[in-house]
């Protein structure tokens, strides 16, 4: 019934249409501006900054996950960093977004990693329970820090 497979060029749209639907989700579909071009040379391009395994449940497109890989410089190795997993609402309660968590932690694992990490929002409980179920421990001492757009542009100038 559920079937776990690398992307291919082929299923840039797919994943451009995950995304538009995760950032409705997250109520901020005017930044998901990502375009097939940027996709492709993220996760097809040499070398890929970016990697996705899709879902399929009895055929039918039901989700992904998109990450890449950081460094812990305090570890000297690679950590996985997962971007977006989604799951669209109609697939939910299969096991599919456990089933993705644990590929990506299989992932890891082959490739040396000394950790797995991700962000949720601290409006989505739901999200945050079933990541807790899982084993997962929230660091809410840790607060992310992003820089970007204008401020970004600024921080860059000589």
């Amino acid at each position: 019934m559920l079937t776990l497979r690398p992307a291919t060029p082929s299923d840039i749209p797919l994943i451009l249409a995950y995304v538009g639907e995760l950032a409705l989700y997250e109520k901020a579909p005017e930044k998901a501006v990502a375009t097939a071009d940027d996709m492709r040379r993220a996760i097809f391009g040499e070398p890929p900054c970016a990697w996705v395994v899709l879902a399929e449940w009895e055929g039918r497109p039901a989700g992904f996950a998109l990450w890449f890989y950081a460094f812990s410089t305090w570890e000297g190795r690679p950590a996985l960093y997962l971007e977006d997993l989604f799951v669209r609402p109609e697939f939910r309660g299969h096991g599919i977004g456990k089933a993705l968590l644990k590929r990506l932690a299989a992932i890891a694992v082959e490739k040396g990693c000394t950790r797995y990490t991700w962000a949720v929002l601290d409006w989505n409980q739901p999200s945050i329970d079933f990541y807790e179920r899982l084993g997962a421990k929230v660091m809410r001492e840790w607060l992310h820090c992003r820089v970007e757009g204008e401020a970004l542009a600024r921080l860059a100038e000589d």
